[in-house]
């Protein structure tokens, strides 16, 4: 106890919360392409109260030390404020001639980029990006620079509402509702939840680092990430013609990504840097869609590059979704069009990579020739070979083999693997025969089993049997709650799919078994540990997620941040899939609160679902 105490004098606002004042405002991006941002100055916005604040990534972006108490002290809290309650002085404001205290603008100015947007009125990105958000700045600790912005600090000209009426709006104006340039809390709580499950999971997102609430469930949502480019940052130079910027933006990634150790073996020569960014660019994109894919998870991925970072990581939760089921058809209802789909994401992804390979073609040679003539560029064909490689990496991963087994599997047995792919896909893409049918934000078609399932129990049911399941047994695993009687009938076909998935799954149970000289009994135990993890029962759906945040803030204010805070680790802990982190490791026993029981109880509620 006495040590504790010590540590918590050593805390103070000067060792601790100093580097929060570089967070200014001021960021590279403004000055290596002046064209990217609308600056505009931005003054104290009173009011709000810190609602969460995430010490981890605080910590490892080097905002607070190291030995920091996850504890929100007043100091602490103040900082936050300080540094991150701002609105933005608008159009608005400044066509109205408001007038504010000097005392509350702050001295630099912080910047809306603009970027493609498909709701735009103007396909070419002149007039649209950051509706309601700003960057607040970026912070470099330990070789990695971070970027941080912030949802909800009033209305910008780049906003589609601007455009589609003509004028500009004052910040909080409840007639225009997403133009208003607000932003909820119940976003930022959906986006907290399901970025950090995301991240603990090793898929590349932006994350959450705080959340600052006002009345009326108004509030600031800060972001962080370590690159926040977006593909739409370059389209919308590329769909105007305009190459020094391009150029420029181009450049200015690459750099990023090379100062934060991720191009660490790019060229130096003009050409072959360009040449190494496709070429990368093309992986992060192939292997991303591919993984979301597998992963069930839908993010709204279209032709502007908008949803999605540059490096492949996941923004934007408004329309994030992870399915427990391989729903195929859901579409989720924009008002004025529906979604691509999850099947469709591969093919978004691949148009991606095409208009990376048109870009760097005209940087090269500024012409900008059609779009069309780089639809067989070497780009997209290593795309296409790259994605398929990571279907079957994916596969077998869920399937619980490990890294050595995969490369062995891959190599000396692909043909098997391939056969392995398409009996599964059978299974996860098999519909049920009601159709297609409204749902409560879209539409979907729903599948009927549940791969998880079969992928958890079949090892341990092997182990223990040493023969195949029965057909009935079989159906009894896989079938999910969504199947109706019908869907479950019993055909030939299905019998030899059945058939069929069970000796692919024994042949390469033994092949390993032969390969490391070890009974097969040892493998199947191996896997049977790792797919209870990777494929846990209890696995987080978009509804559940939902369902969890509604739940969360009904429980408000009497949930305080710290105890947010260790409710979310808490909660991640039981969404981690990865089996390195959570087989033979000695944890204390956590004695459940009765909150996180209702928590894992809706998960499990919804975790068919969407």
């Amino acid at each position: 106890m006495t040590k504790l105490r010590k540590t918590k004098k050593q805390v103070t606002p000067q060792q601790n919360y100093k580097r929060f004042s570089s967070v200014d405002g001021r960021h590279p991006l403004q000055k290596a392409v002046p064209d990217s941002a609308v600056n505009y100055s931005v003054r104290t916005r009173k009011g709000g109260k810190v609602a969460f604040f995430n010490f981890d990534l605080a910590k490892e972006m080097g905002l607070i030390q190291k030995n920091h108490p996850n504890e929100l002290t007043p100091e602490l809290e103040q900082e936050i404020l300080n540094t991150f309650s701002i609105v933005i002085i608008n159009e608005y404001d400044i066509e109205n001639e408001i007038k504010f205290p000097k005392k509350e603008i702050r001295k630099h100015q912080y910047m809306a980029t603009r970027y493609l947007q498909l709701q735009h009125p103007n396909k070419q990105g002149k007039t649209s990006g950051d509706g309601r958000s700003i960057w607040n700045g970026s912070i470099s600790h330990r070789g990695k620079r971070w970027d941080i912005s912030s949802s909800g600090t009033g209305a910008t000209c780049l906003s589609p509402a601007t455009h589609l009426h003509g004028k500009h709006w004052k910040t909080g104006d409840p007639t225009i509702s997403y133009g208003c340039g607000y932003s909820e809390i119940d976003e930022g709580m959906g986006t907290l939840f399901f970025s950090e499950i995301f991240n603990r999971n090793h898929l590349e997102t932006e994350r959450v680092l705080g959340i600052i609430e006002f009345s009326n469930g108004i509030a600031i949502n800060i972001r962080a990430q370590q690159n926040l480019i977006r593909p739409s940052h370059m389209f919308n130079y590329l769909k105007q013609g305009d190459l020094e910027n391009l150029d420029l933006m181009v450049e200015y990634y690459i750099d990023r990504e090379i100062e934060n150790g991720n191009f660490q073996d790019a060229p130096k020569s003009k050409k072959k840097r360009l040449d190494y960014f496709l070429e990368k660019q093309t992986e992060i994109f192939a292997k991303m869609s591919a993984k979301l894919e597998d992963e069930y998870i839908f993010c709204w991925l279209d032709w502007d590059g908008d949803n999605i970072l540059m490096n492949g990581g996941i923004i934007d939760y408004g329309s994030i979704r992870q399915f427990g089921l391989f729903h195929s058809e859901y579409r989720y209802d924009d008002v004025d069009r529906y979604s691509t789909n999850i099947i469709e994401q591969k093919n978004k992804a691949r148009y991606t990579v095409q208009t990376f390979a048109q870009l760097v073609d005209y940087i090269k040679t500024g012409e900008r020739k059609s779009l069309k003539d780089f639809s067989k560029s070497k780009a997209v064909k290593q795309f296409d070979s790259c994605f398929m490689e990571s279907k079957f990496t994916n596969l077998l991963e869920k399937t619980g083999f490990t890294e050595e087994h995969i490369e062995f599997l891959s190599k000396k047995h692909a043909k098997l693997v391939v056969e392995y792919q398409k009996v599964f896909s059978y299974f996860e893409r098999t519909k049920s025969k009601e159709g297609l049918h409204e749902v409560a934000d879209g539409i979907n078609w729903s599948a009927i089993f549940c791969m998880r399932d079969i992928l958890r129990e079949l090892p341990q049911l092997f182990l223990v049997r040493g023969e195949n399941l029965s057909y009935d047994e079989f159906i009894n695993v896989i079938k999910s709650s969504y199947a109706t009687k019908e869907d479950l009938e019993l055909g030939s076909h299905r019998k030899k799919m059945i058939n069929e998935f069970q000796s692919i799954y024994w042949k390469m149970t033994k092949l390993i078994a032969a390969h490391k000289k070890v009974e097969v009994n040892k493998v199947l135990l191996e896997l049977t540990m790792r797919t209870s993890v990777i494929n846990k029962y209890d696995r987080v759906t978009g509804d559940s997620i939902s369902t969890i945040v509604d739940k969360v803030l009904k429980h408000r204010p009497r949930v305080k941040p710290i105890q947010l805070y260790s409710l979310l680790q808490e909660f991640c802990d039981y969404q981690n899939f990865d089996p390195a982190k959570c087989i033979n490791v000695d944890r204390p026993t956590k004695v459940q609160s009765k909150f996180m029981k209702n928590m894992l109880q809706i998960v499990r509620d919804y975790r068919e679902g969407l």
